[in-house]
């Protein structure tokens, strides 16, 4: 069942090695998100400006504290991962331009999506979202 090995048992069967062998390189992490700027900036832009639509519909001095905390936490939330994306400046690599993205389209989880199909999927939630807040605030103001 089991057996008492001593060291010069096991010494005689095994490889020493002086040291570990060396790692094999890495290829650079893609940090980019796959995204152009202007996409990123029109989601951001979107939800900012679903504040400024609450801030100005809703504009009481009582809000002025949890609409800054709002606009910080979306600036936190969108600015981490950019500086993210250039924590590794050695990698050489930059984010799609707008023609590079609108011919290549961008790789998900089911596979390759053209631009236009990825534009969607990436601004539908902000698009929605800031739609939303204006007829909430039309809605406040009529009755």
């Amino acid at each position: 069942m089991a057996e008492q090995l001593s060291r010069a048992a096991l010494a005689a069967h095994a490889t020493i090695h002086a040291a570990p062998p060396a790692a094999a390189a890495q290829p650079p992490v893609d940090r980019t998100f796959e995204i152009p700027v202007g996409l990123y900036g029109t989601t951001v832009a979107l939800y900012l400006g679903f504040v400024a639509t609450m801030a100005i519909g809703f504009g009481a001095p009582a809000l002025a504290i949890p609409m800054a905390v709002i606009v910080l936490t979306i600036v936190a939330g969108f600015g981490i991962p950019t500086i993210w994306t250039r924590l590794s400046p050695d990698s050489g690599q930059q984010p799609k331009t707008a023609g590079r993205f609108a011919h290549d389209g961008i790789a998900t989880a089911s596979g390759r999506s053209s631009a236009r199909d990825a534009s969607v999927q990436v601004l539908i939630l902000p698009v929605l979202i800031f739609f939303w807040g204006i007829a909430v605030v039309i809605i406040a103001a009529v009755v």
